[in-house]
């Protein structure tokens, strides 16, 4: 095989190898924080047992360890198939710097066979003595010289694949001993896995009893969730309508004799350059907002949906819920204006955050620290979550809006 096709195929596969190296480590990250949040969901787990307040609670927060727990054996799985695919493509090199190890080892036992054969200085002497030109004694001088050299140069390559050949078989046996690892970690997780499951079960069983009581419940707070969405789209219209208003009132001034003609919309904002601007680089993000909490989970889904515990019973959600940790501290997901500070009820309030013509609403805050006119940042703590007292739980409403019209918040945030 032509010697640029062999190194054409080493490049190849060192590439691979790189290439599966850095599948490797994403796959390690991405198992750290899966763990990571399993650990946060432990703590808010174990908080809630220890109030004693909501089964219904402590199941849905079962019920994401259980996903967790099944995104990290899948994560695990990935990493072993990697793994064996490395370590075949690994394997593949050890063999072929066998087989070309002992094609240079027999090569250059028969070199210096010859060579031992003709090895007096004397018998090299008279091979260039017996040349019958003095170009031919030159030739066979420059011939001898590189004789010399390829043998050393052999030598060099034997050692060099030598030592390629110790470092593969290194790599392979660690990589057989991470193999190893990560086989026992799994098994592991699979048997714990099963456990949180009869855990489940047994919650379940638990809240079939009360069926009635948290069917009634369900409604009860679907028709306050109802109330409140009212009240945060009544809101928004006003703050849409205030703001080409005073758009409007601008216009007017820069010209005199104009005109308003056409009514003032409450439902789609006039937007200056700016807010072009804001609303343009809002949208560009989507998919990479950071969360409106830092640890978390989302314990109900946008829209309509079966309810969990009851899948007899639709229930419509106009954001986001997510399941947090005791005294967590909301924070805005992007840059912009705070329009508006609601108080839903004395221990309720929500924030509302204007970016151009999209709005982000931060629900069931226990206290707000922003007013109404507040440039905010990205990330910038705007209250603090509220723990109902009756649920023990730690819940935030979020919903992103563009003007009036509600948009699914789980396809804008980062995948966690």
């Amino acid at each position: 095989m032509p010697k640029f096709l062999l190194s054409l195929i080493l490049i190849c596969a060192t590439t691979f190898v790189w290439a599966q190296d850095s599948q490797q480590e994403k796959l390690e990250q991405r198992k750290a924080q899966i763990q990571q949040e399993i650990r946060d969901n432990e703590k808010m787990l174990q908080s809630v047992r220890k109030k004693e307040k909501s089964a219904v609670n402590e199941y849905l927060i079962q019920a994401n360890k259980i996903k967790l727990k099944e995104k990290l054996i899948n994560t695990t799985a990935k990493q072993e198939r990697l793994l064996s695919n490395d370590m075949y493509i690994n394997q593949v090199q050890v063999n072929k710097l066998k087989k070309e190890l002992k094609v240079l080892k027999e090569d250059y036992a028969e070199m210096i066979l010859k060579s031992y054969k003709s090895r007096s200085e004397q018998s090299r002497a008279m091979f260039i003595l017996s040349s019958e030109s003095f170009l031919q004694a030159y030739k066979r001088a420059q011939y001898l010289k590189q004789y010399t050299a390829f043998r050393k140069n052999q030598g060099l390559e034997i050692q060099s694949k030598t030592a390629q050949l110790v470092d593969f078989n290194a790599k392979l046996d660690g990589q057989r001993q991470v193999k190893k690892k990560i086989i026992v970690e799994n098994q592991k997780e699979k048997v714990t896995l099963e456990a949180e499951k009869k855990e489940q079960q047994k919650l379940v069983n638990a809240l079939k009893k009360d069926k009635n009581k948290i069917a009634a419940d369900i409604r009860s707070k679907q028709s306050e969730s109802k109330r409140i969405d009212r009240q945060i789209d009544r809101l928004i219209r006003e703050a849409i309508a205030e703001a080409n208003r005073k758009a409007a009132a601008e216009r007017a001034k820069a010209n005199p004799g104009s005109e308003m003609k056409a009514p003032v919309s409450s439902s789609k904002i006039a937007l200056t350059p700016e807010d072009k601007v804001l609303a343009a680089d809002f949208k560009a993000n989507r998919g990479r907002l950071p969360w409106p909490v830092e640890k978390g989970f989302i314990s109900l889904g946008y829209g309509d949906q079966p309810h969990p515990l009851h899948p007899s019973i639709t229930v419509h959600n106009s954001g986001v819920e997510i399941t947090t940790e005791d005294g967590a501290s909301a924070r805005a997901v992007f840059a912009g204006e705070v329009s508006k500070v609601i108080v839903l009820s004395p221990v309720n309030k929500a924030v509302v955050i204007q970016h151009g013509d999209y709005f982000t609403v931060y629900q069931n805050l226990s206290s707000v620290s922003v007013s109404q006119g507040d440039k905010v940042s990205i990330k910038q703590s705007i209250g603090r979550v509220r723990t109902s007292g009756d649920t023990g739980k730690t819940i935030i409403k979020f919903l992103i809006l563009q003007n009036t019209s509600n948009n699914n918040p789980e396809g804008w945030l980062q995948s966690r």
